[in-house]
């Protein structure tokens, strides 16, 4: 056999194979997935009937028609995942899910539906579900967030990413129905924020100033509450002997 005659054989081998896989993949493409199909890494607190239940994914579905962005962006928010990514596989069969969960540094609480709801609020100010925290992360915080709410959440995170570089020990912060806020540190004592969102990042400056100042005098043991709701014209009130 000349050498010419032995590569055309191998290529017509080689389109045969290509044929075959290609063929093979489209055909598991419309293989329908099961529950026992989906395969969950990075966290051991989610079941593969978590994923099923807090989403609109129905089961048995054909892998091609599982919308996995959609599938994504659900169980990222239902679950409170800090991210989620899903893809369909072909070997071995079935949907992939990484999932990446949030690390919580405070205690939440939260109304909804008029019920109270007890959970946990990470530094990017997002409330969890006690269920959906794996238990290695749980300790003892000093600070509880009062009246969670989605639209709170841009100030919540604002206030808890500069707590540590400010200095401030705060114990408590809280947001009234109305989007009044309210925070305590172990210094200052109560601090009213008010209802203005824009104001934050100069109110906070005002307090890690107020804080150093007051410590340094020895004067914040006096303190009963401080007005910062017009930033412009704080409001101190101590205690009267």
């Amino acid at each position: 056999m000349t050498k010419q005659k032995k590569l055309n054989r191998r290529r017509f081998q080689f389109l045969i194979l290509l044929l075959f896989s290609t063929s093979l993949i489209s055909l598991k493409t419309f293989k329908k997935v099961y529950i026992r199909d989906i395969r969950i890494s990075g966290s051991k607190i989610f079941s593969q009937d978590d994923l099923v239940k807090n989403s609109s994914l129905k089961l048995p579905s054909h892998l091609i028609l599982i919308k996995t962005n959609l599938l994504e962006k659900e169980l990222k928010e239902n679950l409170s995942l800090k991210n989620i990514f899903v893809s369909r596989q072909m070997f071995p069969f079935g949907l992939k899910v990484q999932i990446q969960t949030r690390t919580p540094i405070a205690y939440g609480e939260r109304i909804l539906g008029g019920k109270k709801i007890l959970g946990f609020i990470d530094k990017d100010g997002v409330f969890i579900n006690k269920k959906n925290v794996d238990k290695k992360f749980l300790s003892k915080f000093t600070l509880t967030v009062f009246g969670w709410e989605k639209k709170f959440q841009k100030r919540l995170s604002k206030i808890l990413s500069v707590q540590d570089a400010y200095g401030l020990e705060l114990i408590k912060i809280v947001f009234s129905p109305n989007g009044f806020l309210t925070i305590e540190e172990k210094e200052l004592k109560t601090i009213y924020l008010g209802f203005n969102p824009n104001l934050i990042n100069y109110q906070l400056e005002i307090i890690r100033n107020l804080r150093y100042e007051f410590n340094r005098i020895n004067f914040s043991e006096k303190i009963e509450n401080i007005d910062l709701s017009d930033p412009d014209k704080p409001k101190i009130k101590v205690f009267k002997p």
